[in-house]
């Protein structure tokens, strides 16, 4: 008997070479610009010894021509990041990037392969193949999460693809965070939808302890939380019910905070703990003394419309194409779906309902089925295609779906898709005006809704093919700005 070819293995299959050929891509073209121009600021090869020096390694200066290479690479925040994997915590502003990168590639130095190499070159080299490597793995959850999230084989394919490609590609390619926040909070999320909760709050614990903005993945908890203890107290009538309902999801909530928390607790004893009067920071006297803050708004200038001058223009320049995009995302979304938007999901149909929409219903969490999903999406393709053989036998053009919009509960317009766009809009709305602008690039690059709406615009070309192109026109710029400025230490994002 012969077995017909299974789509979904399929499209991993070509998200696998997607996510491989666009970093092949991002190394070749680092390398490329690297070689072609000098760098604008030539101190990425500086390392002074560390403030407390117990190793030999510390000082090492051996300089081969590889070493070289490779340390020319540790540029902008990749200089921090390298620089508390091989010292530690030395400075109050190197509390700023979270331990969970330098962590990784601490403990997965490969010394004994590369032992001709000094340890700076040694971490940096670890670091873009963890990145790299993490990536691929990314964008195998991507796709996963888009399969269970918009139930559309096709559009979760073209979303993954976008953001193998996205414009802050060249950031899951250097020394920086966004590789592992990206495969642990979609992870995270793709287990959480499985039914596996407790690897899932795991993984999100540790997204936030890659990126700050990792914490924010407890709204998810909370987002279901809210509906599964409304549902149990004003549907089922279960006061005890709809409390356990509550305390889990702040028991999970809380557990995504701790490893934030408890870098914040260390920074506080490292900083504050012992100190001679003199010797205190301004914030350890605070009624709530977080250090991330405090380093923030202090080396940073980061505030509330602090960035609003007229000589950050260009930044904002800069972030308009991917905020102009999660503004239409979220506005597309919320005009298409006014009242699933405005109710925060509790306005939903019998239909969305008796499906178990994700979030929403009480027996979601009970969700295996990628291979369910796809035999699903099959079957509606199986209807479509029977329906407009149907139209085009009887003739009548004017009925045949080929470009029309899907029904508003499926794919990017479905309630599920809700919590993910609420989560863009508050993290879109903090990078415009709280953050310094111009980082909205690689801030929002791991938020899914961003390639499901591009993916969603891209499907109906006779509405929208237009700015479907120019998506990926913005994609290609970017990789290709991106790659010539960051790696020759110019600004870029």
């Amino acid at each position: 008997m012969v077995h017909a070819p299974n789509p979904h293995h399929n499209h991993e299959t070509l998200v696998l070479k997607s996510a491989i050929y666009s970093r092949i891509l991002l190394l070749t073209l680092i390398i490329f610009f690297r070689t072609l121009l000098s760098p604008y600021d030539t101190s990425a090869s500086l390392n002074p010894p560390c403030l407390t020096t117990t190793t030999a390694a510390a000082n090492d200066t051996r300089r081969s021509p590889i070493a070289s290479a490779i340390e020319n690479g540790i540029v902008w925040d990749s200089v921090y990041f390298v620089r508390v994997a091989e010292c530690g915590y030395e400075y109050e502003q190197s509390y700023a990037f979270l331990p969970f990168l330098p962590l990784t590639i601490s403990f997965l130095s490969p010394s004994t392969l590369f032992s001709f190499l000094p340890q700076r070159s040694l971490f940096a080299l670890s670091a873009y193949v963890i990145n790299n490597l993490v990536f691929v793995l990314a964008a195998l959850y991507f796709y996963r999460l888009s399969i269970a999230i918009l139930k559309d084989p096709e559009i979760a394919l073209r979303a993954t693809v976008l953001f193998c490609f996205n414009p802050a590609s060249i950031f899951y390619s250097s020394i920086y965070s966004e590789s592992l926040y990206a495969v642990l909070s979609l992870g995270g999320l793709y287990y959480f939808l499985s039914g596996k909760n407790n690897l899932s709050v795991l993984l999100l614990a540790l997204s936030g302890c890659a990126r700050s903005n990792g914490v924010l993945n407890a709204g998810y908890i909370c987002f279901q939380t809210m509906h599964r203890a409304y549902h149990a107290l004003f549907q089922n009538k279960n006061v005890t019910l709809a409390l356990q309902i509550v305390f889990v999801g702040a028991l999970r909530s809380a557990c995504i905070f701790a490893p934030f928390v408890a870098f914040q607790a260390y920074g506080y004893y490292n900083m504050c703990v012992g100190r001679f009067p003199d010797e205190i920071r301004p914030w350890c006297n605070a009624r709530v003394p977080l250090l991330y803050n405090y380093i923030q708004s202090h080396y940073w200038g980061v505030g509330f419309l602090t960035y609003f001058q007229l000589k950050q223009l260009p930044n904002f320049l800069l972030a308009s194409p991917i905020l102009s995009l999660a503004f239409f995302s979220v506005v597309h979304y919320a005009k298409s779906r006014p009242q699933i938007f405005f109710s925060l999901g509790f306005d939903t149909t019998i239909e969305e309902k008796s499906r178990g929409v994700v979030f929403l219903s009480e027996d979601h969490s009970r969700f295996k089925a990628t291979d369910s999903v796809e035999k699903s999406s099959v079957r509606a393709e199986e209807h479509f295609n029977v329906r407009r053989r149907k139209n085009v036998i009887k003739e009548d053009v004017s009925n045949v779906p080929i470009e029309s919009e899907p029904a508003a509960g499926q794919g990017y317009l479905s309630a599920s898709v809700l919590p993910f766009v609420l989560h863009l809009g508050f993290m879109a709305s903090t990078a415009f005006l709280v953050m310094h602008v111009q980082v909205a690039t690689r801030f929002l690059s791991a938020s899914p809704p961003l390639y499901w709406f591009a993916s969603y615009i891209m499907t109906y070309p006779a509405k929208y093919h237009r700015w479907g192109y120019l998506v990926w026109a913005y994609s290609a710029a970017y990789i290709l700005l991106g790659s010539l400025l960051f790696s020759n230490f110019y600004p870029f994002t």
